[in-house]
């Protein structure tokens, strides 16, 4: 049996930081999007997007658009003043422009 040397342990450099905007918890990014243009997906597949902003959010992720559009396979297919989207239904949150 061929004992080869103990090898010494590698070095432990820490993991890269996360990309700007990815840093926190969920809390504090849907904190950061109020009052942003966001992108809903909702489990049905079909984008709302706030062409205004977030106006709230609350712990159900119950979510008010302002100025929404709702886009089904890419294309727009109606266009709302405000809208009003049961947390249920939905599947994510996106920021639509950079944090």
């Amino acid at each position: 049996m061929d004992e080869s040397p103990p090898q010494p342990p590698a070095e432990s450099t820490p993991p890269p930081p996360p990309p700007s905007g990815l840093s926190g918890s969920p809390s504090d990014f849907l904190k950061g999007v109020v009052g942003k243009r966001v992108v809903v997906r909702l489990t049905s597949g079909v984008d709302y997007r706030g062409t205004g902003v977030l106006s709230c959010l609350d712990g159900y992720m119950n979510i008010a658009l302002e100025q929404t559009e709702e886009h089904v396979n890419g294309a727009v297919t109606n266009r709302y003043g405000d809208a009003f989207i049961r947390g249920n239904n939905v599947l994510y949150i996106s920021a639509a422009e950079p944090l």
